[in-house]
């Protein structure tokens, strides 16, 4: 072999050497920090939700970080306290929530009606005519929909239709009216306005079926059921008499008692 092929055949050596040295280098930067922890994130997710008959069938399994629950539970509620948990685990970076909800099947309509039933005593004896939610149900999945002006109403509301049997997933459109004293002010004027008609009076009786007043930047929204035409008519009126409303919007029902 002449002296430029050894030294070729040298380098070549050289190479594959080098290489080898710095694949299992290059692999273990390749890791990322929060992959070292999966078995162990693993290990600790498994072990607290073993401890709750109610997780019996949910497994995780950790990738990068990232925890994937799936299996069934009977209720949403459930569902959403176990994501909770497996987000409690120290180092896990995330949470895919893949549980399905094996629950009872109820008919949509039949879940509708007592989830709107349900949502009548929200918030009752605090604000509840400040207050507005309406539900719908398709295939088990309830969209619900409104206004609320604190968030703790809202959040009564959510944790009423996640507790509900037949409930599989929810989809949370209702929106926080803004820190206004403007609006406040407002609230009260319309308050004072609609149920001090001598007609309207007996709206403030059942204290689960008051005419709902929405207020959001001044303009003023009713909603809920009324007795009569008449009575729906009446309120518009009474609303459109507020001092400082920059709109009224009568969504107000006419429903037989």
């Amino acid at each position: 072999m002449t002296r430029l092929g050894i030294q070729k055949a040298l380098e070549t050596i050289a190479r594959s050497m080098l290489a080898g040295l710095l694949l299992p280098a290059l692999s273990a930067a390749q890791t990322s920090p929060a992959a070292r922890y999966d078995n162990q994130i693993q290990a600790a997710v498994t072990q607290k939700l073993a401890a709750k008959s109610q997780f019996q069938n949910v497994k995780p399994s950790v990738d990068d970080g990232i925890v994937t629950l799936t299996g069934t539970v009977d209720l949403y509620q459930r569902k959403l306290d176990a994501a909770k948990t497996a987000r409690k685990i120290k180092d896990v970076q995330g949470v895919r929530n893949l549980i399905e909800v094996a629950g009872p099947n109820v008919p949509d309509n039949q879940l509708e009606q007592k989830l709107a039933t349900k949502l009548l005593y929200v918030r009752v004896g605090y604000d509840s005519a400040f207050d507005y939610f309406a539900v719908g149900v398709k295939d088990g999945v309830v969209t619900v929909e409104g206004q609320d002006r604190t968030g703790i109403g809202r959040d009564e509301a959510l944790a009423d239709i996640a507790n509900m049997p037949g409930v599989k997933d929810v989809v949370d459109n209702i929106s926080i009216a803004p820190v206004s004293n403007f609006d406040d002010a407002l609230r009260l004027r319309a308050a004072r306005v609609i149920y001090g008609d001598s007609v309207l009076s007996k709206y403030a009786i059942d204290p689960a079926r008051p005419i709902r007043i929405i207020v959001d930047n001044g303009h003023v929204t009713l909603y809920g059921a009324v007795e009569s035409t008449m009575d729906k008519q009446i309120a518009g009126i009474r609303a459109g008499q507020i001092p400082g409303a920059f709109s009224v919007d009568n969504k107000l029902e006419v429903v037989k008692s």
